[in-house]
């Protein structure tokens, strides 16, 4: 019988840099970066839908690539910058990103929505003008369960046009 001194450390130290802020706590090991998000900085616009790495409604941007952050250790991230649906622009406002799936009908339930947003902002920061090819390629791993492709490929042709003026 082994005893609880002989298991394994469970809590570690992480610390992070989340939407341009230093951030840290002492967590449980086995924490996702969506629960540290979600649960201990509350940041609720990262949604969780299956919780395996398979929908993309979780997608954040690490180290300016998207992940899931479902399928993250929160402690894999330690010593690294993490940028969510809060990050994108300061006080409240509306990223031109976020403007075009609105003017652009992209989002109906809006469940996918901020890991879809967040998978083309990365997409946009290394191509600022993308084909659609490369849209669907970049978000084929985000799912919308209310069949809202075509008006995100609209809207984020849109948002580039609108960056590049």
């Amino acid at each position: 019988m082994t005893a609880e001194n002989d298991l394994p450390q469970r809590t570690k130290h992480v610390e992070l840099i989340v939407n341009g802020k230093r951030v840290q706590g002492d967590i449980d090991s086995r924490m996702t970066l969506a629960e540290f998000l979600r649960e201990e900085l509350g940041l609720m616009g990262t949604k969780v839908g299956c919780n395996r790495g398979e929908c993309g409604s979780c997608t954040v941007i690490l180290d300016g690539n998207p992940v899931y952050s479902c399928s993250v250790l929160a402690v894999e991230a330690t010593g690294r910058e993490v940028l969510t649906i809060e990050g994108l622009t300061p006080e409240g406002k509306l990223d031109p990103l976020q403007e075009a799936f609105i003017e652009h009908d992209a989002l109906q339930c809006g469940y996918c929505t901020p890991g879809m947003i967040m998978s083309v902002k990365a997409l946009l920061d290394r191509k600022p003008h993308p084909t659609e090819g490369e849209i669907k390629r970049a978000t084929d791993g985000n799912l919308c369960r209310c069949g809202a492709y075509p008006n995100i490929i609209k809207a984020t042709l849109a948002a580039s046009e609108k960056l590049i003026r």
